[in-house]
């Protein structure tokens, strides 16, 4: 069908059956043609649930850096309907995280912050990161020896939980409940949940209010070196009233904790599954493992974790030759614009030279650089923090004297926004 000749209805009928066809199992497989067909509808389309839908690249690019952009927050949230998920008490919850506060709020809670994650804690959490590592792949290896092994359920569910664990003085035995109960609360940041998914979240996310505020009490009893103790003390002094500074140092915690894990774990899986399937790809990393991390932002690029992002119109403005309202909303399709021809040469190409400047044809490429961590202001917090996994994982992997493939196809949860891998099945080649 040709879009250009389509109806308003079928227009919106198409758009219905492409975002559908994001969430069965070919779509998450191979999302890149689902996306060429969304943007040969055009640059800025409507969306038929409400608000418009960004497909390229510069548009993105522009709306996450520009200030007549804000996050939908707590008051916008307010203002929907009360029937909608953005009224559930998880969406309420997130509401009062980092990433979806506006300025002043966001000043107020980022700038005490300072660097999160400073030199010294990166060394730190690099040679943690190394060791775990080595652990991890010792079990999954003699786990290959025995057969198909799940490198999801070993390895890239495990790291992120326990490094994040490690630098927040989570105990070990928290690890399993903190994963399970991130995955449930995801939903709420999905763009279509159920009731039944919203319900799944919401109870995800009282567990772990009552997670944190028994942490935090904790750290008040016996504080240490911790980020959560330092918190408190750091808003304590700013706030001069300890159930304001609790209110604060919860939500800095389950952020770091919905952050840290979902994202950087499909981050790991990811970007071995991809090097499996471009074995040519994996050849330079062994040849050259100095490309390791230009790897890493090769997968950000090619499959983010995260491939839509909200915003809201600040004012009355023109989007791409479109009004909009102000209050209303753009869903940034970062898979669709980081597959954009006009920001990357040869976009469908999975390349680990690219950010070299050359691609494998050898003629130079236009710039590589990715928004799979956002832009501007709420540029992601731990982003060193998931690279530093990520090529630590690589490096390790690579190293050791082993060969592996697909022993059968990933297995993905059925989302559109938030990307995940539930299982990647391994065995020795």
């Amino acid at each position: 069908m040709n879009s250009v000749a389509m109806t308003p209805h079928a227009r919106r009928r198409k758009i219905v059956s492409l975002f559908s066809r994001l969430r069965k199992s070919a779509g998450q497989v191979n999302p890149i043609p689902i996306y060429d067909e969304l943007r040969g509808m055009g640059e800025v389309i409507s969306a038929p649930w409400g608000g418009l839908l960004v497909n390229s690249y510069g548009l993105a690019h522009q709306i996450l850096r520009d200030k007549r952009w804000a996050v939908p927050d707590r008051t916008w949230r307010s203002r929907q309907a009360a029937v909608t998920r953005w009224d559930s008490p998880a969406s309420r919850q997130m509401s009062h995280t980092l990433p979806l506060l506006n300025p002043p709020d966001h000043t107020h809670l980022r700038r005490p912050l300072g660097a999160v994650f400073d030199r010294n804690t990166l060394a730190e959490l690099h040679r943690a990161a190394e060791e775990m590592v080595e652990v991890l792949l010792d079990e999954f290896t003699q786990r290959l020896q025995e057969g198909s092994a799940d490198f999801v359920a070993m390895v890239s569910e495990k790291l992120p939980v326990m490094i994040i664990g490690k630098w927040m003085g989570l105990p070990p035995a928290d690890h399993e409940l903190l994963w399970e109960l991130t995955h449930d609360q995801v939903y709420t940041q999905e763009l279509f949940p159920t009731a039944s998914e919203i319900a799944i979240s919401d109870a995800a996310t009282a567990r772990l209010q009552v997670y944190f505020a028994d942490l935090i009490q904790d750290r008040r009893r016996t504080p240490g070196d911790d980020p959560v103790s330092v918190w408190i003390r750091t808003w304590d002094d700013l706030e001069g009233d300890p159930a304001r500074t609790d209110t604060v140092v919860h939500s800095l915690a389950l952020f770091m904790i919905l952050a840290a894990l979902e994202t950087t774990s499909h981050l790991i899986a990811n970007t071995l599954r991809l090097l499996l399937e471009h074995p040519d790809q994996l050849d330079l990393l062994r040849q050259d493992p100095e490309l390791i991390p230009d790897a890493v932002e090769e997968t950000l690029r090619y499959d983010a974790p995260i491939h839509v992002i909200t915003r809201v119109a600040v004012a009355d403005t023109d989007l791409g030759g479109v009004p909009i309202s102000a209050g209303e909303t753009v869903q940034l399709l970062i898979g669709a614009a980081h597959h954009d021809p006009v920001r990357f040469t040869d976009p469908h190409r999975f390349d680990v030279r690219r950010r070299r400047g050359r691609g494998q044809s050898g003629h130079a490429s236009r710039s590589p650089s990715h928004l799979a961590f956002g832009a501007g202001i709420h540029y992601c917090l731990g982003n060193v923090l998931a690279r530093l996994e990520a090529a630590a994982l690589l490096g390790a992997l690579l190293s050791r004297p082993i060969r592996l493939r697909l022993s059968a196809p990933a297995e993905w949860a059925p989302r559109v926004a938030f990307r995940r891998i539930t299982s990647l099945p391994l065995t020795l080649a």
